[in-house]
């Protein structure tokens, strides 16, 4: 669905739901009209709604009732046709022409038309954008060029022969293009309202929307209302007249909203909560396979880690990860030992080789391993781990840190940071170990073997293995599905040998919808459009 960092849980004041008995967390009315007004928690504020350069989960959550791609999924997760109606591939894998709808409108009443596309493509890679979604669509022609800075966004190798018309040429085969083309970051852009307000063109009253409704409020810290775009090309399927983003920086202030009656759909589950949730509110949650990793990310450019992937195993194999789901996380989550999660069709997870080890024996071979590192107990490794602040992340580090000292003696010096600050230290290299995870943006392994090829702007890692990156072209390049999965297969297992992250647990995702939400459902993808859903009674 997203590359979606995966933000978590803050633990910050209720300021967001004190600053509501000031705005319209009353006055939105439950009922208007014909239809009604659907309230969904979002947790921490998006940040951004500009479609090509917001970058967390909950900005995809709200972008994905706003804006509309040439594809978009289905309730199984799927691709389905969007403001595209049909596609064609043509001779040799490599050229995707896309036929749009004739009647798809702007909220302003506009057609939408092909070379929206194009000017929303041309502005995701634009290095001038500074887009952390850009090389998601590198394997568009000359994209990987452009997003350099070594070539004009005009040579991208998208075109519009006629307005209806959309034709995609890529530098490689990507049967999981029309998947990404549901991304929010693909979604058009209005090229004159973007000139007339630049900056603050994603604000409310200012963006236009092709998609069931429009951004109509947006009071930061608090909520974001979106109202019914009349002018959606499939409007009279929409049930809801608005849809009210509660944004909320407690967890638990939120399922007391829930349990109040004032929010229908809440994402965040408090693990301290969870036991009774199940008990009392069992028909209302919803638990779902996700497809994402949570994973503690080396840097791979500086010591103490660079070009050491033995230590690198040893710190991974004497992590007891079916403690940390079952006593630390206890909603749900699995293991992870690999870096793909379960759940691509045809796809089998690869685990690193002494996953088939015993925990003791895992411990005495990362003891070995560690020696051989040049650490003791006379002579401990010490660095530093940055994760961004949340209960759930601190609980995890202590827990970690604390099994790498019993196992090993290592002494590590926990650091929380807010997000931006965690993502700035980051990109300037500016870690040892840090915490990070990965989302599939559509239902395509590839979506996560692309992670670790070298010149993917987002590898956080920093991992370089020409071997790897051979494996994943060749994949890339590979007709026939069964060995392009092998190769994607072999590739993860090169990977999990060097160990560049420490993969922890593969997510779930988890909601309470309350009994009068009509039309929920869960898929691997985590995503539920609001255009679906309705309230019971409304109608």
């Amino acid at each position: 669905m997203r590359l979606a960092i995966r933000v978590g849980t803050a633990l910050l004041a209720l300021a967001a739901v004190a600053a509501c008995s000031h705005s319209p967390q009353a006055s939105t009315p439950r009922a208007h009209g014909s239809g009604a007004i659907l309230v969904r928690g979002l947790g921490l504020d998006p940040g951004s709604l500009d479609a090509q350069t917001a970058r967390s989960v909950e900005a995809q959550r709200v972008l994905m009732d706003i804006c509309e791609g040439l594809t978009t999924l289905n309730r199984r997760g799927g691709v389905a046709p969007g403001i595209a109606k049909t596609w064609t591939v043509g001779p040799g894998g490599k050229t995707y022409t896309f036929h749009l709808r004739h009647d798809a409108r702007w909220s302003t009443g506009q057609p939408v038309v092909a070379q929206d596309f194009v000017a929303g493509l041309r502005r995701l890679v634009d290095p001038h954008t500074a887009s952390d979604y850009a090389e998601v669509v590198n394997v568009i022609v000359h994209a990987r060029g452009i997003i350099a800075g070594r070539r004009p966004v005009e040579s991208l190798g998208v075109l519009a022969p006629d307005p209806y018309t959309l034709v995609v040429r890529l530098r490689t085969l990507a049967p999981y293009l029309p998947a990404l083309m549901a991304h929010p970051a693909t979604c058009p852009v209005d090229p004159p309202l973007l000139a007339k307000y630049g900056a603050s063109y994603a604000h409310p009253g200012h963006l236009p929307s092709d998609g069931a409704f429009v951004l109509s409020q947006w009071v930061r810290g608090s909520y974001i209302y979106l109202t019914r775009n009349r002018y959606y090309w499939r409007n009279s399927a929409t049930h809801l007249e608005g849809v009210k983003y509660l944004i909320s920086v407690d967890e638990n202030a939120e399922l007391n909203l829930y349990r109040a009656g004032e929010v229908d759909i809440i994402d965040v589950i408090p693990r301290s909560e969870f036991g009774w949730i199940r008990r009392n509110l069992g028909a209302q949650l919803h638990i779902a396979p996700l497809l994402a990793t949570y994973y503690y990310g080396f840097n791979l450019r500086r010591a103490p880690f660079k070009g050491r992937p033995g230590l690198r195993r040893a710190l991974a194999m004497v992590i007891n990860r079916r403690r940390l789901t079952r006593l630390v996380l206890r909603t749900g989550e699995r293991p992870a030992y690999g870096w793909v999660p379960p759940g691509f069709p045809g796809y089998t997870p690869q685990s690193p080789a002494w996953r088939r080890l015993t925990l003791r024996q895992r411990i005495a071979e990362a003891r070995r391993l560690y020696r051989q590192a040049g650490y003791s107990a006379a002579r401990p490794l010490r660095f530093t781990l940055k994760y961004n602040t949340g209960e759930i992340h601190a609980e995890l580090a202590i827990a970690v840190a604390s099994m790498w000292r019993r196992a090993l003696g290592v002494r590590v010096r926990l650091i929380g940071e807010d997000f931006s600050s965690l993502m700035r230290d980051i990109y300037r290299g500016n870690v040892e170990m840090f915490r990070s995870s990965w989302s599939a943006d559509y239902d395509d392994p590839y979506t996560f073997a692309q992670y670790f090829e070298s010149d993917f702007g987002i590898n956080l890692p920093h991992y370089d293995n020409p071997k790897y990156d051979a494996l994943v072209s060749r994949a890339e390049a590979h007709r026939d599905p069964a060995e392009r999965t092998a190769l994607l297969q072999k590739a993860e297992r090169l990977m999990l040998r060097d160990q560049p992250v420490i993969p922890l647990y593969f997510y779930v995702s988890k909601h309470l919808v309350k009994p009068q939400v009509t039309g929920w459902y869960d898929n691997d993808m985590d995503v539920t459009y609001s255009r679906y859903l309705g309230l019971r009674g409304t109608r």
